[in-house]
């Protein structure tokens, strides 16, 4: 029980089953109270009534009216029976006080007399004295019942003035109870979370609490007020790990980005690149020197690439270090990471700059781009250091990544001189067609007009000279039309701008109309699809320029599905039954190969109504497998129909 009332669901239990008893039993008495006032108020009713039936009594006595009289009689028994025994349906009953059951007595022996009066006939004048000592009677009883209905009513207002003051004492014991177990447990809680949220862990509640529940709230606030101070002592040492941990890893992030950085400087110059390198890693790795050595092709010399903080005389004697000179380069292929080099303990005479400037460690890096062995990289300190796992991942991947950056440079180069070489190969065969042959053909000219001028022949000298000033002519136009054709780029995202260009070049110099009509709308060509495409139209133009003697050129362009290009010309075209393949004409063979290249295929076909057109026609952007085959050596029909366009072409404007 002691144990219950401590809990606050015991305590306000009490409060509720007491309060609850007191209203119940204050209720219940003055529901008897108001019951009791009810009755008494029907007695005077009743009382009343006995008053007004006996003047009516009286007066129907007088008059000699006997059965009304005794009618009468018999309601008068009914109503001191009624009085006597109480009627609860009504209500109707004397109140229970000694005054009025001795009143009621009294109107009930005062009756008797009277009732054995009004039986009798005659005697008017005694009766009419009996009745009026009778109601005298009945007025006392009446009196008597009202001083008890007026004390019951104070008593009922009395009873009611204590309800109000029960249910105000109620409310202020309920106040004053939820203010000391509820209000005044939950700000003290309040205030020690405010003071915690403050970073103040040391505020503590007092657990003597009369109320369980809250002495276990203050019991498990002190309890994680206590687990929160002790992590917070260590929390700062904590944070300050975290942090020391998270900027060593920023500095190498930062370190991997200048290192991948570096690659969109644009810069080719390798030994401005590694010098770069050298001081980047040198910060990372708290180095006091660093050196970038790039192995040569037989792979038995490291070449100085770059370097920072080496001391002079060492970087100059060692800008070439032979395998085997020093540790420096040892195990190069087979090596996998870092190899830590305590200089003082080689014992080694040669080469021996490194131990002379006062170095102690070196370590080795050894840089690879894919399965290529590139060089190494050197890092110096005149103190021992040994890194750790973490320091060694960092540093590989820094000297993988420039390793990259110096393979894809070299790999760039490659790909620039294997441009410019394929593109020479391209200019030779063009003026091996053009100019090449009409060189040759001038110098039989000149041996005819040599021959002539001997001979003295006149005709034969002036047939030659002509010859000679048509083969310059042409000589000239080949020129002008290769710089015009070699100076020609884009320049735009779209291919429509440089084809109009190139039709207003060639109609300037032939003196051939030209249009371009343009169909559908596609995606723009990649540059370097362009130029091929810009080539081999030029081309097509060249020879309806030099064998079609035509009027008119059209280019169509079609964008949907795919790229499609159309060179067609209102010239003699070819003779598709008696031409042959003419070796000495490579102008076909050269479009081809600028056709392969993207994946392009290229015919030739006759034009209906005289002419020829030549076609491009590029894959549609779905099929890029397609034309990434195509971009090789091709297949031995495609090769077949070239050999038998070209022939048919060369037969017809031979």
């Amino acid at each position: 029980m002691r144990t219950l009332l401590r809990s606050l669901a015991g305590k306000l239990a009490l409060i509720q089953t007491t309060f609850l008893m007191v209203a119940l039993a204050a209720i219940g008495f003055t529901l008897w109270v108001s019951w009791q006032l009810e009755g008494g108020a029907g007695a005077i009713n009743e009382a009343g009534r006995m008053r007004m039936m006996t003047y009516r009594l009286a007066l129907a006595h007088e008059r000699g009216e006997v059965s009304e009289v005794n009618r009468g009689v018999e309601t008068f028994d009914d109503m001191i029976a009624n009085l006597r025994q109480g009627d609860p349906s009504r209500p109707l009953f004397i109140p229970d006080n000694k005054a009025c059951i001795d009143r009621f007595g009294e109107v009930a022996a005062a009756w008797v007399p009277l009732r054995a009066q009004l039986l009798k006939p005659g005697s008017g004048g005694l009766l009419h004295l009996q009745a009026e000592q009778f109601v005298g009677t009945v007025d006392g009883f009446v009196s008597a019942i009202e001083r008890t209905i007026s004390t019951r009513t104070a008593l009922l207002g009395g009873m009611c003035f204590g309800l109000v003051v029960l249910v105000v004492g109620a409310s202020v014991v309920f106040v004053s109870g939820t203010l000391v177990w509820i209000v005044r447990p939950l700000q003290r809680l309040r205030d020690g979370l405010a003071t915690m949220a403050a970073r103040d862990f040391s505020p503590r509640i007092d657990e003597r609490n009369s109320v369980e529940e809250f002495a276990s709230l203050a019991q498990g606030f002190n309890t994680m007020a206590d687990a929160l101070q002790r992590s917070y002592q260590c929390l700062e040492a904590k944070v300050a790990e975290k942090t020391a941990s998270l900027a060593q890893q920023n500095e190498r992030l930062a370190a991997l980005y200048d290192v991948a950085l570096m690659a969109s400087h644009g810069s080719d110059d390798r030994a401005q690149l590694a010098n770069d390198f050298a001081v980047k890693i040198a910060r990372v790795a708290g180095a006091d020197a660093a050196a970038v050595r790039l192995a040569n092709e037989d792979g038995d010399r490291l070449l100085l690439l770059g370097q920072t903080r080496l001391p002079q005389r060492m970087s100059e004697a060692e800008r070439c270090v032979h395998l085997g000179d020093c540790a420096c380069g040892e195990h190069l292929q087979t090596q996998t990471g870092a190899r830590v080099i305590p200089i003082r303990q080689l014992g080694r005479a040669a080469l021996g700059f490194c131990e002379q400037a006062g170095y102690q460690t070196v370590i080795a890096l050894p840089m690879r781009s894919g399965q290529r062995t590139l060089g190494e990289v050197e890092l110096f300190f005149y103190g021992e250091k040994r890194p750790g796992e973490s320091e060694s991942q960092l540093l590989d991947a820094l000297v993988g990544h420039f390793g990259t950056l110096l393979e894809n440079l070299r790999l760039a180069a490659r790909d620039r001189e294997m441009a410019v070489s394929e593109e020479r190969n391209l200019l030779a065969q063009e003026l091996h067609d053009s100019i090449a042959q009409s060189l040759a053909f001038l110098k039989i000219q000149v041996q005819l007009l040599r021959s002539g001028l001997q001979k003295q022949r006149p005709a034969d000298v002036d047939a030659a000279l002509a010859e000679i000033d048509a083969g310059v002519r042409e000589s000239y136009a080949d020129v002008r039309e290769l710089l015009l054709h070699f100076r020609t780029r884009p320049g735009h995202e779209d291919i429509q701008h440089a084809l109009r260009t190139t039709l207003s070049k060639f109609e300037l110099q032939s003196g051939i109309q030209a249009q371009l009509m343009v169909h559908g709308n596609g995606v723009p060509l990649p540059p370097d699809e362009q130029i091929q495409v810009l080539h081999v139209v030029q081309e097509a133009l060249s020879n309806v320029r030099k064998h079609a003697g035509a009027q008119h050129v059209e280019v169509r362009v079609i964008q949907e599905p795919a790229w499609r290009f159309e060179v067609s010309d209102d010239g003699r075209g070819f003779d598709t039954e008696n031409g042959r393949f003419d070796e000495t004409h490579v102008g076909l063979r050269i479009m081809r190969e600028r056709a392969q290249r993207i994946g392009a295929s290229l015919s030739v076909r006759p034009r209906e109504g005289g002419g020829t057109v030549v076609a491009l026609e590029l894959q549609a952007p779905e099929a890029g497998e397609g034309r990434a085959e195509a971009a090789g050596l091709g297949e031995p029909s495609v090769h077949n129909d070239w050999m038998a366009t070209e022939a048919r072409l060369a037969g017809g404007r031979a």
